[in-house]
């Protein structure tokens, strides 16, 4: 048995989803009251638990050979969060040390590229590259990087477990619209897209489940592994969407400055707005920051072969379509 924690999310759904064409049994954790939506029409049980309660993760680690920890925050605002320091962090020791008592037989970690130092250009990312808690620049990347030495840890106490680093996820199954996927569902929607000269890699998220699947069957006791894609730039993007919709968007480059401006105001408006974050300070540090990372490791020793980028936009495009036409059908 196979347990998904944060199953409804973005990767964790598209995980899901592949365990169960592979034939295993899946149990996938939600939070108590979530929308399972994204597990519609899927072959799979479902358990309520939260990370921060350590006698529900018991319950639904019962019977567990191996576990998926995807459950988590994700925050691209700027500062400290104590919310996603305790379900990140806490939340992760809790599941860590009920898998250790529930004898699973393998825990693999979904963290982050960014739970490792921030590298100055010039020099390739790789596993090389420490997890590094003290210089994070986020709330979010500080939780990841935190998360992860306790799973190093929890590897020293006796536990099997691996790490998996993800870069930029993008791909189809986004029902829950981040901040990629929303970028997409933009130019898909013809709007006028604003950008800054920036890029980053980016990978597909059915790429990220196969690999979180490889890390489990191949991955060694204790190693980390980036699971990255390929580079590109944000008007490469938008570009690249625009030839696959075929239709001309209108794009206006904003400057760095006037960027960097108009960033210092909009985590107090989205605030207010109660409207998920998509164009903050962090943001703009990661697409100008050092993305040239390899997941050279990943495919030497877990056989990770990531899809081309324009073949995962096109994929995203045509759900998104799909999506609207099912609404359309059902309304």
């Amino acid at each position: 048995m196979n347990l998904v924690t944060g199953a409804t999310g973005h990767i964790g759904n598209v995980l899901v989803r592949h365990l169960l064409s592979r034939g295993e049994r899946v149990r996938a954790m939600l939070m108590p009251g979530e929308d399972p939506s994204p597990l519609d029409g899927l072959e799979v049980e479902q358990v309520e638990a939260d990370v921060l309660d350590y006698q529900s993760l018991l319950g639904a680690l019962r019977d567990v050979d191996v576990v998926y920890h995807l459950a988590g925050i994700i925050s691209i605002l700027p500062g400290r969060n104590h919310l996603v320091d305790a379900v990140n962090v806490i939340g992760t020791r809790n599941v860590l040390q009920a898998a250790r008592l529930s004898g699973v037989n393998r825990l693999v970690y979904t963290s982050s590229i960014h739970a490792l130092t921030r590298m100055p250009h010039g020099i390739t990312i790789d596993e090389s590259v420490p997890f590094d808690p003290k210089h994070a620049i986020s709330a979010y990347d500080h939780s990841k990087a935190q998360a992860s030495l306790e799973v190093l840890k929890a590897v020293q106490a006796g536990l099997d477990a691996v790490i998996a680093c993800p870069t930029g996820v993008i791909g189809p199954y986004d029902y829950r619209g981040s901040e990629m996927g929303q970028l997409i569902l933009d130019c898909v929607n013809r709007k006028p897209m604003f950008y800054v000269d920036g890029a980053y890699d980016f990978v597909d998220v059915r790429d990220v489940a196969q690999g979180l699947a490889l890390a489990a069957e191949r991955g060694q006791t204790g190693e980390s592994y980036i699971l990255s894609g390929e580079r590109l730039s944000v008007i490469g993007m938008i570009k690249t969407v625009q030839d696959i919709i075929g239709k001309q968007l209108l794009t206006m480059k904003m400057p760095m400055r006037l960027a960097r401006f108009a960033a210092r105001f909009t985590p107090l408006y989205y605030q207010i707005a109660r409207v998920k974050p998509r164009f903050t300070s962090y943001s703009l540090d990661t697409i100008i920051s050092n993305s040239v990372i390899s997941h050279a490791k990943a495919r030497r020793e877990l056989g990770y072969t990531p899809r081309p980028l324009r073949e995962s936009l096109a994929d995203t495009v045509r759900w998104i379509l799909q999506q609207r036409s099912n609404q359309t059908g059902s309304a």
